[in-house]
């Protein structure tokens, strides 16, 4: 897994790459945590960049929800962009379409 992060004012952004599963999903709680972290208490936006993710565990799914519970007590916002057919279909399944903010394409 590779992540890149971008930070503008009160938008980051993390594109993520690759997989997240339970072996590096400590690595990409690291650099959610630090993105919340900047953004808090700013009402800022979080972006998830998941146009090259081809692969999510439960492990990953836990720190989005985890980021989405922190950015909302903020009053900040969790999107997630440029999501592939595969990984919206798991979170269609496990029900985040309903919760976090997901746009197969970019932040309008």
């Amino acid at each position: 897994m590779k992540i890149r992060t971008n930070s503008e004012g009160n938008i980051y952004t993390i594109a993520v790459e690759g997989r997240i599963d339970m072996l590096n999903a400590d690595e990409f709680q690291q650099a959610a945590d630090e993105a919340v972290a900047k953004l808090f208490g700013k009402s800022g936006t979080l972006i998830m960049d998941f146009s090259q993710l081809k692969y999510i565990s439960s492990a990953g799914l836990r720190v989005i929800l985890s980021c989405y519970k922190q950015m909302k007590k903020s009053s900040g916002t969790l999107k997630i962009i440029n999501v592939l057919p595969a990984i919206m279909e798991v979170l269609e399944i496990t029900g985040f379409k309903n919760i976090v903010d997901i746009s197969e394409t970019e932040v309008d």
